[in-house]
């Protein structure tokens, strides 16, 4: 087909561009993108292409730009120009789009005045370009829609690139183009010989018409002489149909081992981890039929001679203990088996990242595939091991072997050892604490101090001593081995003459630490250091000191004086600084009221557009004034404020606190009323809300419409633990049967309620929630009999 290049450029600047928008703002930049891509300078369309990826497509979300360039990369790909590589970005933009609501209407491809199908690149009707008030997501379903012609036509071209992109493209266009797509794609899988063509336009058809695929994924599971790429499409089209996962499913699964080669060509990215994909399905369907397949699918990969294979398992089997509170049960034992098969010092030459992954929880990141695989962690297994917790009890024989040992893999090992036996990894941390950077970083907290610390011990509280008075100034290791000792409380008190020493150097960290742990022997000793840090220390390093003095002997003389100058010269550090100085100025209460006017003169104007940190300054602010002047007037219009501006982007945690500070006035709260209900909409922000009610106006709670609501909230995954509480806090013995019943189904089910966190800490975190409801479940059943006796 004949490119008018002049053409093009002028229908391209016909267009309002910079009145459009994309990832970046102004789409200003699109059509300059769109001529090099059209264009012979093979260099400068690569570019414009990555360009337009970053733009139009930014990590598979889209704009309303998106939707206006479709139709003219339909005329680039239909003049056979970078065919392929322009398909995949069109089927992208389908991909990142959403159907049209039925009353809306949907369907083929519009036509042209004359009543032919519309051709590649014409210019669309307002039903298939976008309506007024519809979504960008709709708008660019719709324009891809309306290209169909192109995709299906490019299904017989000569390129098996070609051919397998519109496919893909074609699989993406949802229930608007189904009704189009479905038979062409059809017709072209009867006659389609080559393996990736046909994996792709399988999926497709299985994307657009499940049921209507069921028969040929089944029959394509073989074994029968299809090609591997074909069987391990229809074992992913079968999970993603919903079919009963047989036993010819495992035998298959079983047979392609390892399965990531497979799909190594395919464009189908959602996919492109076989086993991790078959594993999340099929457990999501939460059926014990299901999780048994998973379980047994992954015990036979994980035990399997390849290390390939043991690495896909081990990744798949961490996402299952992600997702099933049954999977590290059901899982340790071939785990432990991969371990083995791993050995001390075996080099893996497949490993992808995932092997390192895997031991990245506890650890704050991985050395990369090489490191695990230098280290005999092949897989990722030892350090899968971990997350296991006191699951992984049975492996602990082995971890304990290997933490004897040197290197990498020792490290990783004991890391392991820490969450699993904690009290026989203690020791083995104190022998060897410099060199065990993995283990030690788990002992301390894991990330972002999110796991628990390894309990107190002699041995190890003596190595930590030895660590500290041989550290060097700025040393990373310092935080975590302050949030360890002041985990140890005034266990760790023997260490006060090392945290002395380091005091000077480290004026932020170790103030509260020093107050956390020494004994009332030592209180005099401390309270002068502390004393003549906050008098003679810059200024920036004087706040810890005051604040720890002030806990340590209730002296607020030094802390009141620093929180004055700090609120003189603007907090000194912008919002965080000023919302840290209010924090500690509640504290004190009364004792700060000489602050008052300057707290007064620290609040941002309600009206001035405020951002979330500022919002949060005034937040501390509001809650200050309350504490020391004990009235709650000002407090009130300023938490209103917050609480009722829904304009802003990421406002949860904002929203969160400002809750937890109405909470704080009690009844003198009551005018929050409105904007607090206002908040039950909103599943992460029930929890807060309620109990801010609760506080402030029980008259004016709905208890059982509100225990509703947050068992909505925790069944969904949204502030579970939080939800969680608030109904403990409500009273258990107060519930309905119902949700007295949902609220026990959370602690039992097999899913876990906690979704989301960091990596290695789902679990753990989910394990705590599951005690607490058993517990809250049986205290609420007792009281209840109680009181009925």
């Amino acid at each position: 087909m004949d490119f008018d290049h002049a053409l093009f450029r002028a229908d391209l600047d016909a267009l309002p561009w910079a009145s459009y928008g994309h990832a970046y703002g102004s789409a200003e930049d699109v059509p300059g993108c769109l001529r090099a891509l059209a264009g012979d300078d093979d260099a400068a369309a690569d570019e414009a292409q990555s360009e337009l990826y970053g733009s139009i497509l930014h990590q598979g979300s889209v704009y309303e730009a998106s939707a206006k360039a479709v139709p003219f990369l339909a005329r680039i790909a239909a003049a056979d120009i970078r065919t392929a590589e322009v398909l995949l970005l069109i089927g992208g933009i389908a991909e990142g789009g959403e159907d049209p609501s039925p009353e809306a209407g949907d369907g083929p491809p519009a036509e042209a005045e004359d009543g032919s199908p519309a051709e590649a690149g014409d210019e669309l009707p307002a039903r298939v370009s976008g309506e007024a008030g519809e979504s960008d997501e709709v708008a660019c379903r719709r324009a891809v829609v309306a290209q169909l012609p192109l995709l299906l036509g490019a299904l017989d071209h000569q390129d098996r690139a070609v051919r397998q992109a519109a496919a893909w493209a074609a699989g993406w266009t949802g229930a608007a183009g189904a009704d189009a797509a479905v038979p062409a794609l059809r017709d072209r899988a009867a006659v389609e010989t080559a393996p990736l063509v046909r994996a792709e336009l399988l999926s497709a058809l299985a994307q657009l018409d499940p049921e209507g695929t069921a028969r040929a994924a089944t029959e394509a599971i073989g074994p029968d002489g299809s090609p591997p790429e074909l069987r391990i499409a229809a074992l992913l089209a079968s999970a993603d149909i919903g079919l009963p996962w047989t036993p010819a499913h495992h035998e298959a699964a079983l047979a392609l081992l390892p399965l990531d080669r497979l799909v190594a060509d395919r464009f189908d990215h959602v996919r492109n981890e076989p086993l991790h994909h078959l594993t999340v399905t099929l457990l999501l369907r939460d059926t014990d039929p299901d999780r048994e397949a998973v379980f047994a699918l992954l015990d036979k990969a994980l035990r399997h001679g390849d290390p390939e294979t043991r690495t896909e398992a081990v990744w798949a089997a961490l996402t299952a203990c992600e997702l099933s509170r049954g999977a590290p049960a059901r899982l340790v034992g071939a785990l432990t088996a991969a371990a083995e098969a791993d050995g001390g010092g075996a080099v893996a030459a497949a490993g992808d990242g995932r092997a390192a992954a895997s031991g990245a929880g506890s650890g704050g990141g991985a050395a990369g595939s090489g490191a695990g695989a230098a280290s005999g962690d092949v897989s990722g297994a030892l350090s899968a091991l971990g997350r296991l917790g006191a699951y992984g009890e049975p492996a602990a024989e082995l971890l304990a072997a290997r933490a004897a040992g040197e290197g990498d893999v020792a490290d990783r090992a004991l890391e392991a050892l820490v969450t699993v036996d904690p009290v026989r990894a203690a020791p083995l941390l104190a022998r060897d604490l410099e060199n065990r950077p993995r283990a030690f970083a788990a002992a301390c907290g894991g990330p972002v101090g999110a796991l628990p610390p390894l309990p107190y011990d002699p041995e190890l509280l003596a190595a930590v001593r030895r660590r500290l008075g041989a550290l060097e100034p700025g040393s990373r290791a310092l935080p975590r081995l302050a949030a360890l000792l002041l985990s140890w409380g005034p266990d760790a008190g023997p260490a006060v003459p090392e945290l002395l020493a380091a005091l000077p150097a480290y004026p932020r960290q170790l103030p509260k630490v020093l107050a956390a742990v020494c004994a009332p022997e030592q209180h005099a000793e401390v309270a002068e250091a502390l004393r003549s840090l906050a008098r003679t220390a810059p200024a920036d390093d004087r706040f810890e000191a005051a604040r720890a003095l002030h806990q340590l002997t209730g002296d607020h003389g030094p802390l009141l004086s620093l929180l004055a100058e700090r609120l003189a010269a603007g907090a000194g550090g912008g919002d965080s600084a000023l919302r840290e100085t209010a924090t500690a100025a509640a504290a004190l209460g009364p004792a700060a009221a000489p602050l008052v006017p300057a707290l007064r003169a620290a609040l941002n104007a309600p009206d001035a557009g405020r951002n979330n940190p500022q919002m949060d300054a005034d937040i501390a602010i509001a809650v200050a004034l309350h504490r020391v002047t004990g009235d709650a007037a000002e407090a009130v219009p300023v938490l209103a404020g917050v609480l009722g501006d829904g304009d802003g982007l990421w406002r949860r945690w904002t929203f969160v606190r400002a809750a937890e500070a109405a909470a704080g006035l009690g009844p003198a709260g009551r005018p929050l009323v409105p904007v607090l209900k206002a908040l039950l909409t909103d599943p992460e922000q029930v929890p807060s809300a309620v109990l801010a009610l609760r506080a402030i106006a029980p008259d004016a709670l709905d208890t059982d419409r509100s225990a509703g609501l947050l068992l909505d909230a925790a069944e969904a995954g949204a502030a579970p633990a939080e939800a969680v509480d608030a109904l403990v806090a409500l009273g258990v013995d107060t519930l309905s049967d119902e949700h007295r019943a949902r609220l026990a189904a959370l602690g039992e089910r097999d899913l876990r309620v906690v979704r989301f966190g960091l990596s290695g800490t789902i679990e753990a975190a989910d394990d705590r929630l599951r005690a607490r409801i058993r517990t809250a479940v049986v205290g609420g059943v007792r009281t209840a009999v109680v009181s009925r006796g």
